[in-house]
């Protein structure tokens, strides 16, 4: 039965330029998708929602989230990279059951929906088998978040007599299994991508294996990048032009996303946009513990469009609004010091404006995720992934330009309603997720993340 939806809104920020941002007008929804966005839409609606009081908007999207994190939220505060690794991935990660990351994907994936982001890149790196990967998306599904399920593998500690996980390519039994059955629907909530080692963190051959899988499969592939090759290798190991080389082989284009990328000698970035491929930064990890400039400058100067993401809780807030102001004023500090650099400082004219922030959360995830025929905008035709945001809060109140109070001001508290694929999955400030099942998820994440750290015999005190 078609079900009508017609939101009666007070601003409307569509991301859409054909569209642009409207003042009382209306969005009409079929099903799960927008027919239509206008002042005079006349029609017998199922329901009306009076958002006359709202600024609404198309729901953001987290390009680059450890959602299996999310018990560990903050403990890494005070850590640098090193530390990261140590505690994480050689040490708690090897710790996790199934059902750890379930319970991590849940919650993180709850948190997500509760402060606006109505997508996320899910970057699952603990995994060692099967169960592992089935419960991570059970967890995702039971959310009701729109999710790419970013297959990972697990960094433990190398042992003697087995080979390091360096020069283990991605498990193709596991990539199969999964396309072939309940990720076969690319047109589904959850699909699937290979979160793959790349040339940072494997060698030079298993990341070609692992794009070359990739390509097989028609999946997405989304690596770490730092200085571009793994350092950690021996020097006979050393490929320093990865990614030309990978390119010369055909394997880089558009269903290839590099992250982060801060150490990336310049040729090496300028021909990975060149060749198609996003770009994701995580501009508060980056800063949180990195010495080099987010991409976005020489992405956007070559006129790619950057994307944005938070990474992982246990260093830094995931909260997406925090991101987008993160991401704006680090490009605009970056382009005064170039000027001051330069002798052209003071600039006469802000040198990013507030919109662009807004499309790196919005369109510039969807391009990256490969989903922007489907959201990143308020567009007819689209999916309706929309969030709402009460404009008579104090910390927006009153609303003189829409787009700034949502890149300047906005926080997650602000958020009403949220829908994705036409459900709503908050409404009226409250998440439609059942109480009595998130006050226990709620005991068993904080009991899973006690056993985590007691088994680890990390203390965050003592970091």
């Amino acid at each position: 039965m078609v079900k009508l939806l017609l939101i009666d809104c007070g601003w409307i920020v569509s991301v859409d330029p054909a569209i642009g941002d409207l003042k009382d007008a209306k969005i009409l929804i079929e099903d799960d998708k927008i027919v239509e966005i206008g002042d005079n839409i006349e029609v017998e609606a199922d329901e009306t929602i009076d958002a006359s009081d709202l600024i609404v908007m198309p729901g953001l999207i987290n390009a680059h989230l450890h959602t299996w994190q999310t018990g560990t939220k903050s403990i890494g505060s005070e850590w640098v990279s090193p530390d990261y690794h140590k505690n994480m991935h050689s040490n708690m990660a090897t710790r996790f059951t199934a059902e750890d990351t379930y319970l991590g994907n849940l919650m993180g994936a709850l948190n997500q929906i509760d402060n606006g982001t109505t997508t996320i890149l899910d970057w699952c790196h603990n995994l060692r088998d099967l169960e592992m990967a089935e419960r991570a998306i059970d967890g995702l599904e039971e959310s009701g978040i729109r999710a790419v399920f970013g297959h990972g593998t697990a960094k433990p500690p190398a042992t003697e007599g087995k080979v390091p996980y360096t020069h283990v390519p991605h498990p193709r039994d596991r990539l199969e299994y999964l396309r072939n059955t309940r990720l076969s629907n690319d047109d589904g909530l959850i699909t699937l991508a290979m979160a793959i080692l790349g040339p940072d963190f494997g060698s030079f051959d298993v990341a070609v294996q692992d794009l070359q899988l990739a390509k097989e499969l028609n999946l997405l592939s989304t690596a770490h990048v730092w200085n571009g090759y793994n350092k950690n290798l021996p020097e006979n190991e050393h490929v320093k032009d990865a990614h030309i080389r990978l390119g010369e082989m055909g394997l880089l284009g558009p269903n290839h996303n590099i992250v982060h990328g801060c150490y990336l000698p310049e040729n090496q970035i300028r021909y990975v946009v060149d060749q198609g491929c996003s770009v994701t930064s995580t501009v508060m990890c980056e800063m949180h513990g990195h010495g080099a400039f987010p991409l976005m400058k020489v992405v956007r100067d070559m006129g790619a469009m950057p994307s944005i993401a938070t990474d992982t809780n246990t260093l830094v807030a995931e909260d997406m609004f925090g991101e987008i102001r993160g991401a704006l004023f680090a490009l605009r500090f970056q382009i005064s010091q170039q000027a001051r650099f330069d002798g052209n400082y003071p600039l006469e004219t802000m040198s990013v404006n507030s919109r662009e922030a807004l499309e790196w959360a919005t369109m510039g995830g969807a391009k990256a995720l490969r989903l922007d025929d489907k959201i990143g905008s308020l567009t007819p035709g689209k999916k309706a992934d929309i969030i709402m945001l009460r404009a008579s809060d104090t910390n927006l109140y009153p609303v003189h330009e829409p787009v700034f109070a949502i890149t300047d001001l906005a926080t997650g508290a602000n958020v009403e309603n949220v829908m994705i694929d036409g459900e709503f999955r908050k409404r009226d400030g409250k998440r439609l997720y059942a109480q009595t099942n998130y006050e226990k998820l709620r005991s068993n994440i904080l009991a899973s993340a006690d056993r985590l750290m007691e088994e680890s015999g990390y203390r965050p005190s003592a970091a």
